[in-house]
């Protein structure tokens, strides 16, 4: 690995964040799909099994995505996949009822999003050195962020304006369609770049078990882990706003708003700091969230409140276990690791809300809530737990020194 990169130009950095905040909008979209799915008969559960069909289709994004990589250039391959983004947002907007067709527009949301979400870390990742990936995770993660919670809010304002939820989905689409022809154009400008020597992306068995016989396998928990939180807690969200009886585009713009400052103020600082101990501070916010959305919320104020403390906790976590993945992975891996950080990701954020569709419907929102804790307490467990763990090893070579 080389020991030093010329630095990406901010110009082409901005270019690849904007193009990655319109790809993002079609997947912020799907956090409206329990409204609109309610509004057409159907309930949480129906809602979460369209979700999760996204999750089949991205354990095939994940392994093709390396492929593609190597053979067409990373940025083109989004580019190519972004199209199905598109296609699953019109798809969404424009099926009638909610039967297996919506099935099969989850399925193009995953091969999209997969391929994207993917890709675009490891995009990041041979352009800046390792001490600067930290940084750069924070800013593209927080692109995508931006326009996962700008999805509902497009819903909202359609809402406001008299428009049906399905104007969301149409402005996705039409955002990803722009996003894509962004993406198509950067791949020339991207070649151009002095990158840093990385093994291709391909995955392989060997590749795999090495890395989950390192310590990346910690942040590759922990981020699916993470995922669950985030997909439980976004996709049914308007449900819970219904039942507290507030209004849900404050969730988005409290978490969306949190996430954005976190990156602009606290992110510089947080990088800079030891990552287990960042991430233990960090899943701990989280935990509290949980408790707040659980226990606490009884007003808009404090909706938004928990909104806020998801965003700092959850947005600034996932920087730092990515970065954490990409640093701790055996030589020669990074790529595989960040392809396996992003299926962990997939299975938490597409797999977990078909299970919480089902536990609404059959036990209640509390019920999910609840679940969720233990998730979140789970995740903060594991970066405590090493971070203990260290403490003793650092402890008893000192003793024997």
């Amino acid at each position: 690995m080389p020991t030093a990169i010329p630095a990406v130009s901010n110009r082409l950095f901005g270019l690849f964040c904007f193009a990655s905040y319109l790809l993002s909008l079609s997947y912020g979209s799907t956090f409206l799909l329990s409204l609109l799915i309610s509004s057409r008969g159907g309930n949480e559960h129906d809602a979460g099994s369209v979700i999760s069909a996204a999750m089949l289709s991205t354990f095939a994004a994940v392994i093709v995505s390396g492929h593609l990589s190597d053979a067409l250039g990373a940025a083109r391959s989004i580019a190519l996949f972004g199209i199905l983004l598109a296609a699953a947002s019109l798809g969404f907007a424009m099926a009638p009822g909610f039967g297996d067709l919506l099935l099969l527009f989850g399925l193009l949301l995953g091969l999209g999003w997969g391929v994207f979400y993917t890709l675009g870390p490891i995009i990041v990742a041979s352009l800046v050195t390792p001490a600067q990936r930290a940084r750069y995770f924070a800013l593209l993660s927080g692109s995508m962020l931006t326009g996962i919670g700008s999805g509902p809010l497009l819903g909202r304002l359609a809402s406001a304006l008299g428009y049906p939820v399905t104007a969301a989905f149409y402005l996705a689409a039409l955002a990803s369609l722009i996003g894509v022809l962004l993406f198509w154009r950067l791949d020339v400008h991207l070649r151009q770049v002095p990158s840093a020597s990385i093994a291709g992306a391909r995955i392989s068995w060997r590749a795999t078990a090495r890395v989950l016989s390192s310590k990346a396998v910690f942040p590759i928990i922990m981020v699916g882990l993470g995922g669950s939180i985030f997909g439980g807690l976004s996709s049914f969200q308007t449900s819970y706003a219904a039942a507290r009886s507030v209004d849900y585009s404050l969730f988005f713009l409290g978490f969306m708003g949190a996430a954005i400052a976190g990156r602009m103020v606290i992110a510089g600082w947080v990088v800079k700091r030891d990552p287990l101990r960042a991430s233990c501070l960090l899943s701990g916010l989280t935990l509290g969230s949980i408790l707040m959305f659980g226990y606490g919320v009884n007003d808009s104020v404090s909706y938004l409140m928990a909104a806020v403390m998801l965003g700092i906790g959850y947005g600034l976590t996932y920087s730092v276990i990515n970065g954490l993945a990409a640093n701790e992975a055996p030589a020669g891996t990074l790529s595989q690791a960040l392809l396996l950080f992003s299926l962990a990701y997939f299975i938490g954020v597409f797999g977990f809300p078909f299970v919480a569709g089902k536990i609404i419907v059959e036990y209640g929102m509390t019920t999910l809530l609840h679940t969720v804790l233990l998730i979140s307490l789970l995740n903060w467990l594991i970066t405590a737990g090493r971070l203990l763990w260290r403490r003793i090893f650092a402890t008893r070579a000192t003793q024997s020194a």
